[in-house]
């Protein structure tokens, strides 16, 4: 009987050994599995913040840059989120056997010093946790400090206009009632800025608005946001001729056009949002920047000669034959200087060397062009020059090109000439190399050295153009051509209001706010690049 007994205690001992290791063992596999995931989110973190700072120094003309670090932050999303799940599941299957896991994190920047503090003091203890003794006295504090946010508040302010009467003459005597950013103005500034930046900045359609708001507790119909949406475009309609006065005042101008759903009997026909850019920050120019948009229901030549009518200077554009009229010598007031964007010619070298893109879709290493490949790493070496003398003087930007952008060129021109010899003229590559050196086209892709107010490429253009292709898929469409002309009106306040480094829907408030108490001369101090934020804006 001992011997059971002695050897019932020797298996529960072996199997409290074997639970222990067990245990210690997925502890450790834990622990493992959480600095693997950890690892990874630094890794990507670090990649992330490289992309950033090259993004930074070489401004934003590379090529599918802006995707990269889109893709690179949802990856570092979904990482940092598994290395916070692995990290719980090693904490909570810490044993004495295994030495404790503490995650490396990234340092968190402080809470911003504008943010109000709230002070929740807990209450301190009466006696000495140690002896029980009451004689304690406050040596410290140490203070956590946790990021909270207070939801929308909605509020109605109630304006109050006293009214008097003399026993005199019994005249009734009242202040004058205020000016309202719009008629019927039931609405504040700050109430109509938020429902334009988010129709136009964020792409938050009105019913979508609405259904937000009635969920908030406050029933605001479409048609009541869609009567001060056209309000406001009104009201804010001296600020548009000035920027379009400013844009058009430009000597050298990047214009792009995209696409743009419009509503129709029977489905959605294909409209355009034009844009026509003023950026004189690359050459060292004073003027701030601005953006101009239109709308059109077609893609005919006739809109950007109605859109640059009496415009003369610089046009930075894709070969689109729509512009051709401008360039025509016999143009009254004089004709347009096309100048070509190299961005455009080097995508379609890109995109027949594009060794990911082919191994992605199965395609035999042959199908790369060695041409192609060639033709993007000249062109680059153009694009790495461009990038150290952004910024400069024209002048001194002139000077560069002349002693080392143009011997490049003219290699690249030479060469891509040479190889069209001995091409097919159906060879896509052979497209592409014509595309570029046809000898007026040349002219124009040539003409940024001489003059050194041209840029490279017209990716100021394209960046406008950037929100507009990101929120399509959230309007869908735009309801009818006074729709889109609409639309092209607050792209060019919102993007504007961006290019010069102001919060659009701040700008918006404060500028409704006091157009109707602002004279005709001083409107031009509310433009984005003259605004200085109110009081009230500054405490907001």
């Amino acid at each position: 009987m001992s011997d059971a007994a002695s050897e019932i205690a020797r298996l529960r001992a072996a199997l409290a050994a074997s639970e222990a290791r067990a245990e210690a063992a997925e502890s450790e596999l834990a622990q493992a599995r959480a600095v693997v995931s950890t690892s990874e989110a630094m890794i990507k973190h670090l990649k992330l913040e490289i992309a950033k700072l090259r993004r930074d120094h070489y401004g934003h003309s590379a090529e599918r840059r802006a995707r990269l670090i889109d893709q690179m932050e949802m990856q570092l999303e979904e990482l940092e989120a598994a290395a916070t799940e692995d990290e719980i599941a090693a904490w909570k299957a810490k044993t004495t056997a295994v030495a404790g896991f503490e995650r490396r994190r990234p340092a968190r920047k402080p809470f911003p010093d504008h943010l109000p503090r709230e002070r929740v003091v807990i209450d301190a203890p009466k006696s000495c946790s140690c002896c029980g003794s009451d004689l304690i006295v406050k040596m410290g504090e140490d203070i956590t400090e946790t990021l909270e946010v207070i939801p929308r508040q909605w509020k109605v302010i109630q304006t109050v206009r006293e009214k008097f009467t003399c026993r005199a003459c019994e005249k009734i005597s009242q202040p004058p009632a205020p000016f309202h950013p719009t008629p019927r103005g039931w609405a504040g500034p700050n109430l109509l800025a938020m429902v334009l930046f988010e129709k136009f900045g964020q792409h938050q359609p009105l019913n979508r608005q609405a259904e937000r708001y009635a969920k908030e507790g406050v029933d605001l119909s479409l048609s009541t946001l869609a009567d001060q949406v056209g309000a406001c475009t009104a009201a804010l309609a001296p600020i548009h001729a000035l920027i379009r006065n400013h844009v058009l005042a430009a000597e050298r101008l990047h214009g792009d056009d995209t696409t743009v759903p419009l509503l129709a009997k029977g489905g959605t026909q294909t409209a355009r949002l034009w844009t026509y850019v003023r950026d004189d920050r690359p050459f060292g120019g004073g003027a701030p920047p601005a953006a101009l948009f239109h709308f059109s229901r077609d893609r005919e030549m006739a809109h950007p000669n109605r859109h640059l009518a009496g415009w003369q200077g610089v046009l930075q554009a894709d070969a689109y034959g729509g512009y051709n009229d401008l360039y025509r010598g016999d143009r009254d007031p004089g004709p347009v200087l096309s100048a070509l964007c190299w961005s455009h010619a080097r995508r379609k070298f890109f995109e027949l060397a594009d060794i990911k893109k082919n191994a992605r879709q199965k395609k035999p290493a042959h199908d790369i062009s060695p041409v192609a490949l060639e033709a993007v790493k000249k062109i680059d070496a153009i694009f790495d020059i461009e990038r150290q003398i952004n910024g400069l003087h024209s002048a001194s930007r002139l000077d560069a090109r002349h002693r080392l952008v143009r011997p490049l060129v003219e290699n690249l021109h030479d060469w891509m000439r040479a190889e069209l010899g001995t091409m097919s003229k159906h060879n896509p590559v052979a497209k592409v190399i014509a595309y570029m050196s046809k000898k007026d086209r040349w002219a124009a892709f040539t003409i940024f050295l001489e003059d050194g107010r041209v840029c490279l490429t017209n990716n100021a253009a394209e960046r406008a153009l950037r929100g507009i292709a990101l929120g399509r898929k959230s309007w869908l469409f735009a309801g009818s051509e006074r729709g889109g002309d609409r639309a092209a009106f607050m792209y060019s306040l919102i993007v504007t209001a961006k290019m010069n480094d102001i919060d659009p829907q701040a700008w918006l408030a404060d500028v409704l706010a006091k157009l109707p108490n602002t004279t005709a001369s001083r409107v031009q101090d509310l433009l984005p690049w003259n605004w200085q934020p109110s009081e009230r804006q500054i405490a907001a």
